[in-house]
């Protein structure tokens, strides 16, 4: 006999969230979309007729509803751990978008709640391992085929951002963050020392934001990450890598062969193809294969993807990057020892 399908709530239905509900009701395979809630109830509502599924007061009602065996989770990050730890309390699996929670010590708390009931509910909303060219890249460096990683190059760009309330800090925790995640899972270690550079600023960041910035990550191999994230590109949404190892090297993110330009003016937005506008479009599919591995794994029993213990050491890396871009200086990474829960995670 099939299974029933898997019934999925989702908290918080702004941008991200209403994308996961359209892909939950529309897209995943063996899921309804049994509930929504937001602050903003009107919006909730709305989306609620559209797709069919119940609106909740709060998010404690959703999590707490027998007609929710799983919850997505794409509110502001502030309140993420009150979430989680709701999640957990009723042994609900949840996919938590980035960040896991805004702090070190709160990151760490759901950590030791998950590993106190013994098993994996949480998953962290780190796309870009889903995505098929990332995917590859880490299949192909452990086939050994092309030797050990040594160096890793990313570049992530956005169009533009808010030219108020947008905090230099928010580029290594909101941007940079999804660098820590890739370099962590295409390396296989840990990051154990970050140094965030400030070249002059683009003049179309605003007053006082430090726009591009560029990291160093160290790896705990010894292998080095360069990290350039420039949010006030105005070409549009780039991201691409090249894993250089020690025979050969791996691109990922480019449209096509050849001259790769982008620009203002007469070539703008081309790089042999469309510069998409922003992330939904860089990242469609990786976001719907993310959410059909996540679900399917909820329907077997088991987990796939990021860990609480990966969104832990993202978090704890993006804070010693915030302390390096205010010092200038290398901030060393300090990580307790892992709960055997996530002896995998990477």
């Amino acid at each position: 006999m099939s299974r029933p399908p898997l019934r999925v709530g989702v908290i918080g239905v702004g941008t991200m969230g209403t994308d996961h509900a359209e892909r939950l009701a529309l897209r995943t395979a063996g899921v309804t979309l049994a509930g929504v809630t937001d602050p903003d109830g009107g919006r909730a509502a709305a989306l609620g007729e559209r797709l069919e599924a119940v609106v909740h007061d709060d998010p404690l009602s959703l999590v707490t509803s027998p007609d929710v065996d799983a919850v997505v989770l794409a509110s502001p990050g502030v309140v993420h751990e009150e979430q989680v730890i709701a999640c957990l309390d009723h042994e609900k699996p949840v996919l938590c978008e980035k960040p896991l929670t805004m702090d070190d010590a709160a990151s760490l708390r759901l950590v030791e709640a998950e590993a106190a009931l013994g098993r994996r509910l949480v998953t962290v909303g780190f796309m870009r391992r889903f995505d098929p060219e990332y995917a590859e890249v880490k299949a192909a460096l452990a086939s050994g085929e092309h030797g050990r990683l040594l160096l890793l190059h990313n570049v992530h760009r956005n169009r533009s951002a808010p030219n108020t309330g947008f905090r230099s800090e928010m580029i290594v925790r909101d941007s940079l963050v999804h660098e820590v995640d890739a370099s962590r899972f295409l390396f296989g270690e840990e990051v154990v020392e970050v140094t965030v550079l400030s070249p002059a600023p683009t003049a179309h960041a605003g007053d006082g934001v430090v726009d591009p910035q560029v990291a160093v990550f160290r790896m705990s191999g010894g292998g080095l990450v360069t990290n350039e994230v420039f949010i006030n590109s105005q070409v549009g949404y780039e991201v691409r890598f090249e894993a250089v190892a020690e025979c050969g090297s791996l691109t990922a993110g480019l449209a096509s062969s050849g001259v790769q330009a982008t620009g203002v003016g007469p070539r703008g937005g081309t790089w042999g193809g469309l510069v998409p506008d922003d992330y939904r479009a860089r990242f469609a599919r990786a976001y719907d294969i993310e959410v059909q591995a996540w679900a399917d794994a909820v329907r077997a029993g088991t987990a796939v993807g990021p860990s609480a213990w990966d969104g832990y050491a993202a978090t704890v890396v993006s804070t010693a990057g915030m302390a390096s871009l205010a010092s200038g200086r290398p901030v060393p990474v300090r990580l307790p020892d892992r709960p055997g829960l996530y002896a995998d995670a990477h």
